[in-house]
């Protein structure tokens, strides 16, 4: 009976290997059945503590050990907080703030979509270009002329070059591994270089990825699966992926009974589709593993149809870099290049910032933020969509008027359910006290007493507000349109950099805004029409009655342009006599009295020369594209109550996307007491208390130090500081004595700093180390 036992028990579903002796179990379905017998055993027990073995933290005490079934205790679990409950925790304006959450998870939802539709069709044409690529590869392999296209060890290879915004790719191949599933084949393996670093790990993962199976490696365990499917485990070679493939192909060109039978070339397509294997990241991989297993492919391309993607960051000739000439050879390479990331983002922005669709508006500070994260780090156009996204949820959480961040109607519905306070907010807005000081005294004072008064007020500044964004962006891309051809760009090549400005200030005050209207004073006439023909194109699908009319006479001014090639203008013959008059005189001999009155006079001839038909045309249409700037592109700070669609908190963002882990490391070593809220490390004058962490003295020492520091005197300052903090007099001959536990703690500090990044060993001097922070003596 003392004999123990290991018995497998499945319970529920559940399977449990308990360690038991015959008494014990006899025990336990006594417990069991007494329990039955008086009503105690409730249906939802849960049935993972039927086993439990009795241990000390038990409430059961026994002589023997023993298995107890234990009730399963009234506490409910707790539950997970929803997202909403996240939002409205710590949020600003708690009485709205169920409304501003469903508002920021209905602009988040659309901006997700939105994007996903967006990369979908600017990936588009590459991604039908490779799918294009692989059937034709697949197909030339199955008819004859194979041979003649490529050797018979070529493997067909497409280079994706990508480009340097690494963050987006994930997206590119997801869609392209999605495509080649659905249209081409249905063996296709995405493999990266961090999962494959050496050459069993690349065939293991490849194996794995296209047979669904598990693969046998000699040097690691077995595991156990528990997947409710049962799969046989394969060796991990080719020729085991040569047999399942001989195999899968057989099974499918069997057919079902009945079924229609296909043409023979789409049948022998069906047949034998290829097997693609994705790099996702061609450059991180390691170039010997690259090689081996090119050349283990190439002797089997007879009998697979394999075929490669990779995906390149950097260049093309990455491939020719690592790989030598006897392995390149073997791949028979074609280059795609997709579409760079600075046209993504632009297209990104047209889409989602430079719209009056999108209610919610970043101001120039946080624009510059995401703009500045985006060209001079990742050039990831993914993270700049997460940037937007945070602005957006900073900006419902912080803002309680961002209740009538939303379309015209519903934030004009919005507006007649503030309450007072959330009135008192609007009457402390910069923008409305600027709008109510301009105000007769009268209107004033029913602006800040009135609360129904000054929500009608409010639904017509709402309703200016979104006019406002419903002109400002036609017209801005107007400009764009006619000053991105000038030469030098003088507001900016890309739309981005003109809405800065626009945003910043009265763009018509800016030099480069003079300078600009002078260039386009000297384009030619098709080339300004051109242009013209551009801005109503932008013009015509606005719905706006002031931009249908600004249509409208654009389209009369393009009728007299086009209307001065009838018109016949000659010039008087008086006229081009006294023009050319005063150069006639200059060939006559002259004093210098007389030369000085001819140049006048020739001067004053070219000031009252009378414009020609089209100066005149091209002057007016300058003019009227100024009146449209002045009107309509003044900065969104001179709108009132646009700090309820306007994110101006540039520093969060910028602490959230561009964070300074050194900055935040060097003010813990030197302030410990503002993170671990110790009082004994509380100091004065920015020094660090003799109680702090052992790393926080070491770092505080090594301040202290030059370029080179020296170990030993470094020990002993920091031997004297550790006596100090553990109470020891200094008096004493044991004071500031160097033992071996002040000793091991030190060379931890020193490693935790080396490993920290604020010193690093030398061979300058064997017991020094160089320090690489700045300061110091």
């Amino acid at each position: 009976m003392n004999a123990a036992l290991s018995v497998n028990v499945s319970v529920a579903g559940s399977r449990y290997r308990v360690r038991l002796n015959p008494a014990v179990i006899l025990n336990t379905f006594v417990h069991i059945y007494t329990a039955v017998i008086e009503g105690e055993w409730p249906r939802h027990y849960d049935y993972k503590q039927l086993f439990k073995v009795a241990n000390a933290k038990m409430s059961t005490s026994s002589v023997s050990k023993g298995c107890f079934v234990f009730k399963p205790s009234a506490k409910k679990k707790k539950k997970s907080l929803s997202l909403e409950s996240y939002f409205i925790d710590g949020c600003e304006g708690a009485e709205s703030s169920e409304t501003r959450f469903k508002l920021c998870q209905h602009l988040w939802d659309k901006i997700k979509s939105d994007t996903e539709v967006l990369q979908d069709e600017l990936n588009r044409k590459i991604l039908d270009s490779l799918l294009d690529f692989t059937r034709k590869c697949s197909s030339a392999r199955q008819h004859s002329d194979w041979a003649s296209q490529m050797r018979a060890n070529e493997i067909p290879t497409a280079a994706l070059v990508l480009g340097v915004n690494v963050p987006d790719h994930d997206i590119t191949f997801q869609s392209l591994s999605e495509l080649l599933h659905q249209s081409v084949t249905p063996h296709v393996a995405s493999v990266e270089a961090k999962e494959c670093g050496a050459l069993k790990h690349l065939m293991k993962r490849v194996l794995e990825r296209l047979m669904d199976t598990v693969v046998d490696d000699d040097e690691e365990e077995e595991t156990e699966h528990t997947s409710t499917q049962l799969h046989k485990s394969v060796n991990c070679s080719l020729s085991a992926l040569c047999d399942w493939y001989i195999t899968k192909t057989k099974k499918s060109s069997s057919g079902t009974p009945g079924k229609k039978r296909s043409s023979p070339a789409e049948h022998e397509r069906q047949q034998q589709p290829p097997v693609v294997i994705i790099f996702k990241d061609l450059e991180a991989f390691n170039p010997r593993v690259l090689r081996d297993f090119i050349l283990i492919c190439s002797r089997y391309i007879e009998r697979l149809p394999l075929m490669f993607i990779f995906g390149i960051a950097t260049s093309p000739s990455t491939i020719q870099r690592m790989l030598p000439h006897s392995v390149s050879s073997l791949l028979c390479i074609e280059l795609f290049q997709s579409l760079s990331c600075t046209q993504h983002l632009a297209t990104v922005i047209d889409q989602l910032i430079l719209t009056p669709q999108f209610p919610f508006k970043l101001n120039a500070k946080v624009m510059q933020v995401l703009l500045s994260i985006f060209l001079y780090h990742d050039f990831s156009v993914r993270n700049f969509i997460k940037g937007l996204q945070l602005a957006l949820l900073e900006h419902f959480h912080s803002q309680p008027l961002s209740v009538l961040c939303c379309k015209k109607k519903e934030a004009l519905l919005n507006v007649m359910q503030l309450s007072h306070r959330d009135l008192e907010r609007i009457r402390q807005l910069p923008s409305f006290k600027r709008y109510v000081e301009k105000q007769e005294s009268q209107e004033q004072v029913n602006l800040i007493t009135d609360d129904s008064h000054l929500k009608e007020t409010c639904r017509k500044m709402i309703k200016g507000l979104h006019k406002y964004h419903k002109n400002y962006y036609p017209i801005l891309k107007c400009l764009h349109t006619l000053t991105s051809a000038l030469p030098r760009y003088p507001l900016g090549k890309q739309i981005r950099e003109l809405h800065l400005t626009c945003l910043e200030k009265n763009v018509w005050e800016n030099e480069d805004y003079q300078s600009a209207m002078k260039l386009l004073k000297m384009l030619a006439k098709d080339d300004l029409i051109a242009l013209l023909q551009r801005c109503g194109e932008i013009l015509k699908p606005v719905k706006s009655k002031k931009m249908k009319s600004t249509a409208f006479q654009l389209e009369e001014l393009l009728t007299k342009f086009k209307q001065l090639d009838t018109v016949v203008s000659e010039m008087a013959p008086s006229e081009e006599d006294s023009i050319t008059s005063p150069i006639k005189n200059l060939q006559k001999k002259t004093d210098l009295f007389q030369l000085q009155k001819t140049l006048l006079e020739m001067n004053e001839t070219r000031r009252s020369k009378k414009l020609s038909p089209f100066e005149i045309l091209r002057n007016e249409a300058l003019e009227f594209i100024d009146s449209l700037v002045k009107s309509h592109l003044s900065p969104p700070e001179s709108q009132t109550l646009h700090e309820v669609c306007y994110y101006s908190s540039s520093a969060t963002v910028r602490r959230h996307l561009n964070a300074t882990p050194r900055t935040s490391i060097q003010a813990a070593l030197s302030s410990p007491y503002y993170y671990l809220q110790n009082e004994n490390l509380k100091t004065e004058d920015g020094t660090v208390s003799n109680a702090a962490p052992d790393i926080c003295i070491a770092y505080k020492l090594h301040l202290e130090c030059g370029r080179l520091i020296n170990l030993y005197d470094w020990l002993e300052a920091y031997a004297t500081v550790v006596s100090a903090a553990d109470g020891n007099d200094p008096d004493s001959d044991g004071y500031g004595k160097v033992d071996e536990v002040k000793h091991a703690r030190f060379i931890r500090s020193v490693s935790e700093l080396e490993f920290l990044g604020f010193i690093k060993s030398t061979k300058q001097k064997t017991d020094h180390v160089a320090r690489l922070t700045w300061g110091g003596c």
